[in-house]
This record gives structure tokens, sequence and C-alpha cells, in this order.
């Protein structure tokens, strides 16, 4: 049975600043452990997982430098499809969880140098992959264009509807017992040098024996967090499209599609209900979430050159959003130098992949005072002295 409170005036074992999913999968794995949990979202379930794709891409998403997340990445995906099975049979939601793989693929001989180095990488890294010629790609994905040079296909990554996954953990959280205070946490409390819960902008304060900041990128904004431990997490709007295939082009994609175009990435995220996800513009552009002309035009005109007949295809929804990145595009997980004060933000691209092991390493940092050895490297303490960072 789940409890709200309009105005907050409460006591928790654990108090989730953020209603997101990472928020939200904290808060569940925190009550399987006997903590009575409140979050604080105006609206929980909203958040940057509304506007993500939801590929679960840790081998076509490795980049150079990146190989210690790889292994979180990893460990995430693993965990994913009895992370799934558990959350549909708790609430009884389909997730859209797919085993469907990912095809990347090169359209001029640029992208395929890029693509060839990649496969190194990942063959390197011991990961799963397989290269494939042109005309190979074709006989996967008809709908491809013909000047397609060659591609990976990687059968491990797989895909999740991030809408649904938050209907669902919303649900596993009310079913729970978990007290949602619909309203912003304005300043965080800290009393004898610990943090202590959270004043509410209704005027409310929620008192806790444990704050674990999970604001997504406003999680540098909240008043009250000393300096030294304020999150380096800076905001990296992203625009998405949503088109329908009618069901006279199905099927158009069977697995998700992603190329580099001109040096921009693009993919193609086919849901089975028929939605096809085409992302993802990447834009330092502080909190603006306006959706552009442009940033829909490049979308389109490099999904075009990919897969030349979506441009037959309804439009839906245009949105854009907020992606928390950190100094080395890596979470900041478990305990911060300020007692009582834990840290799950700055996941980036990877907040809908991370999301399961985000929830077991939090729980278990909240239980034990450490982090898992899996998450160790993900400590807030590895950049030092916060505040002297650039976001």
């Amino acid at each position: 049975m789940s409890h709200t409170s309009d105005k907050a005036s409460d006591t928790a074992d654990v108090l989730v600043i953020g209603g997101g999913v990472i928020g939200l999968v904290t808060a569940w794995r925190a009550t399987q452990r006997g903590f009575a949990t409140a979050v604080v979202d105006p609206e929980p379930g909203g958040g940057a997982a509304q506007v993500a794709a939801g590929m679960l891409a840790a081998v076509t998403e490795l980049h150079y430098g990146e190989q210690t997340l790889l292994g979180l990445n990893l460990a995430s995906a693993r965990r994913y499809p009895d992370f799934a099975a558990e959350l549909t049979e708790l609430t009884g939601h389909d997730l859209g969880y797919r085993q469907c793989g990912t095809l990347a693929v090169a359209l001029d001989a640029d992208d395929r140098a890029h693509l060839r180095e990649l496969h190194a990488l990942q063959r390197e890294s011991g990961l799963g992959s397989e290269w494939l010629s042109g005309r190979e790609c074709r006989r996967l994905e008809p709908m491809l264009a013909p000047g397609v040079r060659g591609g990976l296909r990687v059968d491990g990554d797989h895909q999740i509807d991030p809408r649904r996954l938050t209907r669902a953990l919303v649900a596993a959280c009310e079913r729970a017992g978990v007290v949602f205070h619909r309203t912003w946490a304005e300043r965080l409390s800290v009393v004898r040098e610990r943090a202590a819960g959270v004043v509410t902008r209704d005027g409310g304060t929620v008192g806790a024996g444990q704050v674990v900041l999970a604001g997504g990128s406003l999680s540098g904004q909240l008043a009250g967090v000393p300096d030294d431990v304020l999150p380096p997490v800076r905001p990296v709007k992203g625009q998405v499209l949503r088109l329908t295939v009618p069901e006279r082009c199905a099927p158009f994609l069977s697995r998700t599609v992603r190329a580099m175009v001109r040096g921009s990435h693009v993919y193609l995220v086919p849901r089975e209900n028929g939605e096809l996800v085409v992302g993802a513009t990447s834009e330092e552009l502080g909190w603006d979430t306006t959706v552009t002309a442009g940033g829909v035009y490049e979308l389109l005109r490099d999904a075009h050159e990919l897969v030349p007949g979506i441009t037959e295809l309804p439009l839906t929804e245009t949105r854009a959003g907020l992606r928390p990145g950190s100094p080395d595009n890596a979470p900041l997980l478990g305990p911060t130098e300020l007692p009582g004060l834990l840290l799950a933000t700055g996941h980036y691209r990877n907040g809908v992949l991370l999301t399961p092991v985000t929830g077991d390493a939090m729980a278990h940092a909240l239980a034990t005072g450490e982090l898992p050895d899996v998450a160790r490297p993900f400590t807030p303490k590895r950049f030092g002295a916060l505040s002297e960072l650039p976001v």
C-alpha cells in the first residue's frame, strides 16, 4: 500500500531526493532491505527516462577511456533479465524488455574505419560482436540504405521501454510502502555535521537517518549541501523523436540500428508496439529543453541516410531532456564525506542501463556503509574536492 504526503512533515530511515528511475530503484531496493523509505519529488516517474530511448547497449556504447565504466555497464546488463522479470511479476507491468540485439553500421569509408576501431576495442575488452559486410547488414535489415559499407552485429545489446520501466518502479515503490512527498526538496537539513533530511518547498520537513541525493541533472543545485560534497553534475541536452510504424509497413526494423553519420551519432530503436524512437542530439546548452527545428532536422536527415523509408512514417512526438553528465561520464554512487548523505547521480547516457546495478549498490551502501566491489570505482570521493572541479 502506498502512502502520499501532501504536506511534508515526516521521518524516514532513508529519504531519496528525486523520483526518476535511479531514485525509484534506490527507494524500492531500500525498502526490501527493511528501511522505512520516502521519496521527495513533485512528479515521481518523471526525469530523463521520459525522453530516453532505452538502449541497453553496454557493448556498442563502449568509448575509449571508459573501460572501468564498461565493467559496471556489463554487470548491470547481466542483471536485466532477472530484474525485469522480478519487476513484471511484482507489478504486472510489461516493461517492453526485448533481447533483439543491435546493429551498428557505417555509411562511408571514415565511418567504416571508426567502426573497425570500435570492433577492435570490443574484442580487446572480451566483448561479443561480429563484423558484417554491407550486404550482410542489408540482409538482416532490408530497410537499410544501399550505401551501407559494413557493420557490427551485437546480439548482447538489448532494449527496454523507459516509460514503462518508470511506471513499474512507481508501482513497485507504492506496493512496498514507500512514502511519496510530491513537492520539491528546497534545502538539505544538516544537523551536527550530518545530513538529517530536507526542507521542502511547501514549508514542510522530512527527517531521515540517511539521505540519498538522486536528482539527476538537478543534483548539483540543492541548497544546503556543503560545497565540498556537492556533486559535479551538469545538464546535457538531448532531443529525441518518436515515429509510428503503421501495420502495413511492419516489420520495419527488427533490432536497434545505430550509426555515425558525418560525425554525429544516430540510433533507431523499434518497439514491439510500433513506436520507433530516433535520437539523440548531445548539446551543452545548460538548462535549455527547447525542441528546435535544427535538432529535429538533423535527426531526420541522418536517420533518412541510414533508413530512407523513415520519411514516410508519421512523426508523433518530439521531446528534449537533460542527461546528468559528470566529469568522467560515469555515475557518482554511495557515501559522501558528509555523514548521512549518499549520492546516486551523474549517470549521463547510461541511467536506464545502470538501473539494476545502481539499485543493488545503493541498497548495499545504505545497509553497510560501503559500496559493493562492482561499484567501488564510482564513489563520489574519487574526485577529491568536488567544488574545485569544472561542471
